[in-house]
C-alpha cells in the first residue's frame, strides 16, 4: 500500500470516527434542548477550530481534501446549533 492511499484511509477512517463521536452529543442537544452540562466556550472553540479546518481542507493545493473539509463541515455545523440552543438557554429563555 503505497503512502496516499494510507493518507486517504487514515483520513476518512478519523472523518468516521470524528462525526460518530459528536453526532449523538449534537442530536441529544437538538432534541431535549437541555443544555445544563455544556460549557459555552467549549462549543464556541469547537466551532472556530471546525471552520478553520473546513478552510484548511479547501485551501490545500493541489485537491481539495474532502475528508477534512467534510468532517469539519458536520462537526462545525452541530457545534453551532449547540452554540446557538446553549445561548438561547441561558440568556434568553428565563427572559
Amino acid at each position: 500500500m503505497d503512502n496516499q492511499m494510507l493518507f486517504e484511509i487514515c483520513g476518512w477512517v478519523a472523518s468516521i470516527s470524528m462525526i460518530l463521536g459528536y453526532l449523538p452529543q449534537a442530536i441529544q442537544t437538538i432534541r431535549t434542548r437541555n443544555t445544563d452540562g455544556i460549557a459555552l466556550p467549549t462549543f464556541l472553540m469547537m466551532a472556530i477550530g471546525g471552520f478553520c479546518f473546513m478552510l484548511q481542507g479547501i485551501l490545500h493545493k493541489p485537491d481539495i481534501l474532502w475528508a477534512l473539509f467534510l468532517t469539519n463541515l458536520v462537526t462545525t455545523s452541530c457545534s453551532v446549533i449547540v452554540f446557538v440552543i446553549k445561548i438561547y438557554n441561558d440568556y434568553f429563555k428565563g427572559s
